[in-house]
């Protein structure tokens, strides 16, 4: 588990003069105008010229390291950029000199970069020496490094602590996107719910989602809301309320249902089988009908839905049927559009093929232990909070009266016990909400961020950055970082070409490798005779493998490194070094529990 030192690349360089057009025939305002202007270019350089004077320096401050129980944790990694970056104070185990002349911060994660890959000796136990200590990387002429970029590039490595206990390894992304706030924001935060609290008294429409939040949970979005979902073929909208959901308080409080649907799978992909609806007031069920497919089922998915062929022989409603029932209730002839309820509402409505402007969410009212953008389901939020089981019936599937009686309960909970019922981590946002408020770099909202990454980062780690792009190679993540970093204060990428080699990708992917077996193969096993043998070992790759991968990683950075602009700082860090050992260990553990 590695970092390394070093972090900036900086050279001189003259800014270009700003070009001055003046017209033979210009008056004395105009003169006085382009004198204006001068001055203000005079100044920029005259500031330009004192940044180039001022040269970036990070220095290990090994006297404030050796005091830590442990070592630099990723918090810290965090830390330190959003000091160079935003509004941090500094950190006490790096010296950063000039900071503010740095213009452009790089992080850089690259699993898989083991400190064998840079000739570093083992790290020493406490009672040889302090384990925490940065460790020099031996220059490529002293070593035979197949990374020798960073052996030329960098000149330590900080033995770094990645997030997890003795038995887990936690998300370093997590650790790393996700921060406490500030002390400032902690008490506008604190003012803000406490009058928001005032204001809605005991009122569940408090919790209705707002319209960006519904876009960015992808809800189905009506039209007369905003222009931003095309309803296909068979869907329907809540037309509009004359006492519609504006910000004045209606004369009749709109009535609540809570929802929960089950699909089973035809011919043209997923259908409604059974919707059931509950009055949030009464807790009495107003809708339960099972609803036949427009097309043959080719899977009941029983094991989720609790459909089975008997029980849906039996139903003689439609989808259609079921729409112009629900729009009844939910927009009454006289009074307000009704309030909907659910457990990641979106997916209940899009099988419902309905656009909804009232919606409230449980997934989103509550929170996940470890915090946003992860979501808590509904059977362990039941548990928590309602003290009760749910969806205990093993292959018979879900009750969706259940799910939603669930919601009703969690929301009553919500409402009785305010805003900050059912959260965590309430005091922690992610690194962009803090980027954003930075005032020290031109203003709030001056810094600009973007993500580069594999998959699709929008949905998680890079939902609040002004740019996330998702890749499928390093070599597509190298081109786009190349074409990122000049727009962007902050820029985060991530390698796993060495990663995928040496076989600690994914959790699933490295039991796959360990065990020789597919990665689906397995996962429940119903007999004793069905455990898999517990891996002895993790299979090493050929070194012919390891050694390409290594020179791609290597050229990569070195090709990122050299488009850079001067005064960009560079951060690389490895997360969880080699997580390999410790899956072989939890394999094991796992097939002996089994």
């Amino acid at each position: 588990m590695k970092r390394s030192q070093d972090l900036v690349a900086s050279s001189p360089t003259q800014p270009k003069k700003p070009k001055v057009s003046l017209d033979p025939q210009t008056d004395d305002e105009s003169n006085e105008w382009s004198r204006v202007e001068k001055r203000k270019a005079k100044k920029a350089r005259k500031v330009e010229a004192k940044h180039e004077a001022l040269v970036p320096r990070f220095m290990y401050v090994n006297g404030e390291i050796v005091k830590r129980k442990n070592a630099i944790h990723i918090d810290d990694v965090r830390d330190l950029v959003l000091h160079i970056i935003a509004d941090a104070p500094p950190p006490n185990w790096v010296k950063v000199e000039n900071a503010r002349s740095i213009q452009r911060v790089v992080v850089l994660l690259i699993p898989g970069v083991l400190p064998s890959f840079l000739c570093l000796p083992p790290l020493p136990t406490s009672a040889t020496a302090n384990p925490n200590v940065p460790l020099a990387i031996p220059l490529p002429s002293e070593s035979h490094t197949p990374i020798p970029f960073i052996a030329s590039t960098f000149s330590h490595a900080c033995p770094t602590r990645a997030p997890g206990d003795h038995t887990r390894m936690y998300s370093v992304l997590g650790a790393f996107f996700q921060g406490p706030v500030s002390g400032e924001e902690k008490r506008k935060r604190v003012e803000a719910r406490l009058a928001s609290e005032r204001a809605a008294g005991k009122d569940p429409s408090q919790y209705v989602l707002t319209l960006q939040e519904m876009i960015e949970n992808d809800y189905p979005i009506p039209s007369y809301m905003a222009d931003v979902f095309e309803k296909p073929p068979g869907w329907v909208e809540t037309p509009r309320s004359e006492q519609d959901f504006i910000l004045s308080i209606p004369a009749k409080r709109p009535r609540v249902y809570a929802v929960d649907c089950e699909m089973c799978e035809t011919e043209d992909g997923k259908e409604l089988a059974r919707v059931c609806v509950i009055e949030y007031e009464s807790g009495i069920v107003v809708y339960d009908k099972l609803v036949k497919p427009p097309k043959p089922v080719t899977d009941y998915l029983t094991r989720w839905s609790g459909i089975t062929d008997t029980l849906l022989a039996t139903a003689t409603i439609t989808l259609s049927d079921v729409q112009a029932h629900l729009l009844s209730i939910l927009a009454p002839p006289s009074g307000p559009t009704s309030i909907l309820v659910g457990h990641s509402l979106e997916s209940d409505l899009k099988a419902l093929r309905l656009c909804h402007p009232l919606c409230i969410d449980t997934a989103l009212a509550y929170h996940h232990p470890r915090g946003r953008p992860l979501k808590p389901g509904l059977a362990w939020l039941t548990k928590k909070w309602c003290h009760r089981e749910i969806q205990t019936r093993g292959e018979g599937g879900h009750d969706p009266e259940e799910d939603a009686r669930a919601c009703v309960d969690l929301l009553r909970l919500k409402v009785q016990n305010g805003a900050g019922f059912g959260e965590f981590k309430t005091d922690y946002e992610s690194i962009f909400d803090r980027m954003s408020r930075a005032s020290g770099r031109g203003g709030p909202g001056s810094v600009k961020s973007a993500v580069v990454d594999l998959g699709n980062p929008t949905a998680m780690h890079g939902a609040k950055a002004n740019t996330s792009l998702g890749c499928t190679t390093d070599e597509e993540i190298l081109e786009r970082l190349m074409q990122t970093v000049p727009t962007h204060e902050f820029t985060f990428g991530r390698f796993m070409g060495l990663a995928d080699v040496l076989g600690c990708k994914t959790p699933r992917l490295l039991i796959s490798r360990l065990t020789d077996r597919p990665a689906t193969e397995g996962v429940t096993p119903k007999s004793t005779t069905d455990v898999p043998a517990p891996p002895k070992s993790f299979v090493e790759p050929t070194p012919e493998a390891l050694l390409a991968a290594q020179t791609k990683l290597n050229s990569h950075l070195a090709t990122l490194y050299a488009s850079l602009h001067p005064r960009t700082a560079v951060v690389i860090f490895t997360g969880h070094s080699d997580p390999r050992r410790m899956s072989v260990l939890n394999a094991r553990k796992s097939a002996f529990e089994s």
